[in-house]
């Protein structure tokens, strides 16, 4: 097989870049290990930023989101019994929508296929080929057979655990990781909501946040030990857990429902540099991972993949490769801002010893500082809602039309 673009892995990331070709006239291959059943079922996060969004919808697939979605102007922090909202929008004239990632699959996948995109279900990549050259190959297996595509661009956007970060030389990959002491125990709560924002809370128990999937769907979390089974937590228990963490003074409570999906998510920082070798270019969860209480993962993984679009459009319309050259530290910027983001939220917001009662009032202190002064809520709202994409350092005023905020 012969592309311009080969795309390893049918995630958000790779179903948008191909999309950014297609709408310039850049051809490319998708190649996805997991079926499109399994692959538009899987429950990931749902937080866009304003800047996801509104790709989206300039790109022709964001009507189903704007009918479904849910648009969110603040979100709240609770501590010490009481709850404090953060205005987004007032502090940034901007906002978030919840809009579940499978959905945003959904819609990217009939959108490829309609447009007549080559996606290639149950393909699974295996090696990568001559990335020094001008013509690199994928090898790829599917329905018991070996298959060849050969591009001029092999794009890795595979997850964490596929395989083309490998590809990278390790004499020149750096990779710097994080693993953190707690985990995440979602559910799936078919039920009316509890509340009409995001709620993020800290408790002497730990972290727990409630969501919003649709009218119908809640998603709530709380922490847990990342070595714990779902098999430990009936239904009752996990309410009695997220009433103790949530019910507040005030006499809120907790909406209850019908639990319909339980799982635990493990909690790590990974950074990889370069993003980048050869005509390899890595993107989303296999360049980066970041912990979910930012909300910054797929959003990290659009705007990776929007830069990149940019710099494969210039050079095939005049053989530029200024902006492809530039890829990795302009991404790399906003990656570490984005880390030090989740990072700093996940700190704030979660126990990491419940025996030291100083750090945790220490964590009341910061809720407390955060909600309490413009300047502070203002660094949390411009970041929850995405930063910019920076322009590249050289002739800057040059590109700077090329990287406007997201």
């Amino acid at each position: 097989m012969r592309t311009q673009v080969g795309i390893v892995g049918g995630g958000p990331a790779g179903l948008i870049l191909s999309h950014l070709l297609h709408l310039r006239g850049i051809d490319s291959v998708v190649l996805e290990v997991r079926g499109r059943e399994e692959l538009e079922s899987e429950i990931r996060a749902g937080v866009l930023e304003q800047g996801t969004t509104d790709l989206l919808v300039e790109t022709g697939v964001g009507d189903r989101m704007r009918e479904e979605g849910s648009v969110h102007y603040g979100v709240n922090l609770q501590f010490g019994g009481r709850r404090e909202r953060i205005d987004l929008h007032e502090l940034t004239g901007k906002a978030i929508t919840l809009y579940g990632q499978h959905e945003v699959v959904k819609d990217l996948i009939r959108t490829r296929l309609d447009a007549g995109g080559q996606i290639l279900f149950e393909a699974k990549a295996t090696e990568l080929l001559d990335l020094d050259s001008e013509e690199p190959k994928v090898r790829f297996r599917k329905d018991g057979e070996e298959h060849e595509l050969v591009c001029d661009f092999v794009v890795g956007v595979d997850g964490f655990h596929g395989v083309s970060r490998s590809f990278i030389p390790a004499e020149v990959r750096t990779e710097y990781e994080r693993k953190y002491p707690f985990g995440w125990f979602g559910v799936l709560v078919e039920g009316p909501p509890s509340t009409e924002e995001l709620i993020y809370a800290l408790h002497e128990r730990g972290f727990s946040l409630v969501s919003t999937r649709s009218p119908e769907i809640q998603r709530l979390y709380f922490q847990c030990d990342p070595n714990d089974e779902v098999a430990n937590w009936p239904d009752e228990r996990i309410w009695k857990e997220m009433h103790t963490r949530l019910d507040t003074d005030d006499g809120w409570t907790l909406t209850e429902g019908k639990i319909i999906h339980k799982s635990i998510v493990q909690m790590r920082s990974f950074v990889c540099e370069p993003m980048q070798h050869g005509r390899l270019f890595l993107a989303g969860d296999a360049a980066h991972i970041v912990p979910p209480t930012g909300a910054k993962g797929m959003n990290l993984a659009v705007a990776d993949v929007r830069v990149l679009s940019r710099g494969l459009v210039e050079f095939y319309t005049s053989g530029d490769t200024g902006l492809l050259a530039s890829y990795s530290e302009v991404c790399l910027r906003r990656v570490w801002k984005a880390s030090r983001f989740s990072w700093w939220m996940t700190s704030m917001l979660h126990r990491f010893d419940e025996e030291n009662a100083f750090q945790y009032r220490m964590q009341v202190a910061e809720l407390g500082y955060v909600t309490g002064s413009r300047a502070a809520a203002t660094t949390l709202a411009e970041n929850y809602v995405g930063l910019p994409i920076e322009a590249e350092p050289k002739d800057v005023e040059e590109r700077q039309t090329a990287y406007d905020a997201p």
